[in-house]
Formats: structure tokens, C-alpha cells, sequence
């Protein structure tokens, strides 16, 4: 599907800012970052307007989202088609850098990587709304990696989002998760173990494979999930470094952070907005299971939410968005 040329485009801004949040980072990641606000066409640039944010897949930021892609929409394009077709109303869209070291981010702050939870709610948001005249009313929306920093979000900062969309979001850990540790214990060897050495590695590469990837998206979430507090930058791994055996102490550290329990730790305590959940029946990285027993528990515990499921894998699903954008936006604006 491409964008007809008829379609008006809408205006993509850009604005710079260094983050306070991200200064000293332990990461060493630039906290200078350009942030992308996408505002409808047509708008008068006076008139207050929801707010909605991108939080991208891992190995991915903000600008992957505009790029050009063939066969299909960027989220420009998307945005200005719902909004041609009345599915979506005048809205701002953000589309914010987390890119990391790591390849890139689960959008939660974490000793040893960041301050990304606040750097979005308390200093991204009041920037955004600066500059754009806003209802108040935000919303999340995000896939993969960004489906699991939207749910997060929406349980532990109600103040900030009145409503979130996950698609096809990290949950339930063990099947997320735990078939990918031997890829990493694998990557590691040849640097006898040493996190640095094999990050050093990999930065110095043009490309890299897919257990590359695999294995620095594992570091990501090592450094997310099971940060050392006490020594900032430095992370625990959930296994021994040799025999691969899960360390159950290490893992429960994990498990803390997956939002299958997060619902049930909070169940006396959930927000009140909505709930876009989705996945895929043929997603490769076992998702899907993790989507339905999120499911179960909003059901159980009485939270509104929406939640579909659609026969395809995890890759390529932006269309994906045709449902859940003007879900979001119905939330924000009581439509």
C-alpha cells in the first residue's frame, strides 16, 4: 500500500534538545537527541491537540519510522491516511530517540543504561507541549520492545498516559526470553566472557548477524532488567558465564520486570485508561502467549481493555496500526 498523492502530508518538525535525564548517562550515550513531532494537515498551529508517542521496536529510534518503505506506509504516511479517511482526527505524534548502546531500548530507567522512563514522562512531554499547545490527554503506542515500554508505561505513570497500545509486546519472560541466552553465552566465549570486549566488537563492525543482534539485544535487556546499583553501568547476567545454568536469583530479577506479573503485583492498584493489546498467532518469538495471559489477568482484573489477535508472525505488522491508532485516539478524545 503506498500513500495516494492526493493525500495531504501533514508537517514532520524536528527539534534538538539535550536531555538533563540523559546527561552522564552510564551508558555513554549521547544526550543530545533530535526529536520528531509529526502535527496533522490543516492544523492552525494554535488549536490544543492530543498527544501520541512511538516507542520503536529494539535495534530501532524515532527516524526508522520516516523512513521511506517500500510496499507499505511510514508513520508520516499512515498518520496523514487515517486522518484523510476521518479514522484518526487532528493529533501530534512523537517520535523520540531511546537509542542505545545496546541497540536499543525497553524504555524503563535502569542504573545501568539510563533514565528513559523519566527522560519520556517528565522532560520529552513538557518539552513537546512547549512548543505544541496540547489537550493534556497522551497516549503510547509501540511494538516488540516498544509494545512492552507502552504497557509498562500505562501501569507505572498513569499521570502522565491516559491510554496505551501494545503490539506484540515482551511478556511472560520465560518464552521471550530464555532460548536466546545460549546465542549470547556463544558470542561471549570468544572474548572470554568480558560484556566490554564483546561490545567493543561489535561496535567496531559494519554488520552484524543475526546472533550478534541477538546477542546484544540480551545485553540490553541483562543491562534493563538486572542493572548493578551499586556500580553504575555494570550489569548482572542472568547464567553462569561457562555452564549457562540460570541463576535463579539473577533471573528473579528479571521477572520482576515482566508485565505478566507487573499486573498481578499491582492488581489492587491498575489505571483506569485503556488497553490496546495484539499479537500475532505465528510470531516467531513466542509472544503470543505472553499477549493472552496478559489477557487473562485484564480480564480478571477488571481493567477495559481491547484485545485481538491476527494470523501473521512479528515481522512487518505496522498496518497493524490501521486498528489500533484510531483506538488511541478515540481514548484520548472520548470519541
Amino acid at each position: 500500500m503506498r500513500k495516494p498523492a492526493d493525500v495531504p502530508a501533514g508537517t514532520l518538525h524536528r527539534l534538538q534538545h539535550d536531555f538533563e535525564t540523559l546527561q552522564g548517562n552510564p551508558a555513554g550515550d549521547p544526550s543530545s537527541r533530535e526529536v520528531l513531532v509529526w502535527t496533522p494537515p490543516g492544523w492552525d498551529g494554535r488549536t490544543p491537540l492530543p498527544l501520541m508517542c512511538d516507542l520503536v521496536g529494539y535495534t530501532g529510534s524515532g527516524h526508522s519510522h520516516v523512513n521511506w518503505k517500500p510496499f507499505g506506509l511510514n508513520i508520516p504516511d499512515r498518520l496523514a491516511w487515517l486522518h484523510s479517511r476521518g479514522r484518526v482526527g487532528d493529533v501530534m505524534v512523537v517520535l523520540p530517540d531511546c537509542f542505545t548502546r545496546y541497540g536499543g531500548n525497553q524504555y524503563i530507567n535502569s542504573a545501568a543504561i539510563g533514565r528513559y522512563m523519566d527522560m519520556l514522562c517528565d522532560e520529552l512531554v513538557p518539552l513537546v507541549e512547549r512548543r505544541f499547545p496540547s489537550t493534556g490527554r497522551r497516549g503510547l503506542f509501540g511494538k516488540s520492545s516498544g509494545g512492552y515500554g507502552s504497557v509498562v508505561h500505562w501501569m507505572l505513570r498513569p499521570d502522565v498516559w491516559s491510554a496505551a497500545v501494545c503490539h506484540s509486546g515482551d511478556a511472560y519472560f520465560e518464552y521471550v526470553y530464555q532460548r536466546d541466552f545460549p546465542i549470547l553465552l556463544r558470542q561471549l566465549a570468544p572474548h572470554g566472557g568480558d560484556v566490554n570486549r564483546y561490545l567493543e566488537a561489535l561496535h567496531a563492525k559494519e554488520k552484524l548477524s543475526h546472533d550478534e543482534v541477538m546477542g546484544i539485544m540480551m545485553l540490553g535487556m541483562a543491562a534493563s532488567y538486572d542493572p548493578d546499583p551499586e556500580q553504575p553501568g555494570r550489569f548482572h547476567l542472568p547464567f553462569h558465564p561457562q555452564t549457562g545454568e540460570i541463576d535463579p536469583v539473577r533471573w528473579a530479577a528479571w521477572l520482576r520486570h515482566d508485565p505478566v506479573r507487573m499486573l498481578d503485583d499491582r492488581s489492587d492498584n491498575l489505571p483506569s485508561g485503556g488497553l490496546f493489546v495484539d499479537c500475532g498467532t505465528r510470531d516467531q518469538y513466542m509472544l503470543l502467549y505472553g499477549a493472552r495471559m496478559l489477557r487473562e489477568r485484564l480480564e480478571r482484573y477488571g481493567v477495559r481493555h481491547t484485545y485481538e489477535e491476527f494470523d501473521d508472525d512479528h515481522s512487518d505488522i505496522d498496518y497493524r496500526m490501521d486498528r489500533s491508532l484510531p483506538w488511541l485516539y478515540a481514548e484520548l478524545t472520548g470519541g
